[in-house]
């Protein structure tokens, strides 16, 4: 009777979790039309993993506000469209490193709010 609630529980909270990861790539397209609907969808996945920390989890993410779905953006084109983890890598502190890229990633961000 355990193990079925056990496998009972995590089909519901895997359910849960594709539900939870469209409404948040739904939302990444409502703030930004011209994100990518790909893009849009990976950044959902990424952010909304459970367990893990991440923006998507807390409980702004969770209730899908403006500012944790655009720090979920913001944090992926940081990680994937600029040399951040390379500058990082280097050596660079985070700080002087998020001041290097933050054209890119506001020129991004700029593009993908249009339509």
């Amino acid at each position: 009777a355990r193990a079925r609630r056990r496998a009972r529980d995590a089909a519901r909270r895997a359910a849960e979790d594709v539900r939870f990861t469209e409404a948040f790539a739904a939302e990444i397209h409502r703030l930004f039309p011209g994100c990518p609907l790909d893009r849009a969808h990976a950044i959902a996945a990424h952010a909304s993993v459970r367990g893990s920390g991440r923006v998507g989890r807390s409980a702004a993410g969770r209730a899908l506000s403006k500012g944790a779905v655009t720090a979920a953006v913001v944090a992926a084109v940081r990680h994937t469209a600029t040399p951040y983890d390379q500058l990082l890598m280097s050596g660079v502190p985070r700080g002087q490193a998020r001041r290097r890229i933050a054209a890119a990633v506001e020129s991004t961000l700029r593009a993908w709010r249009e339509p």
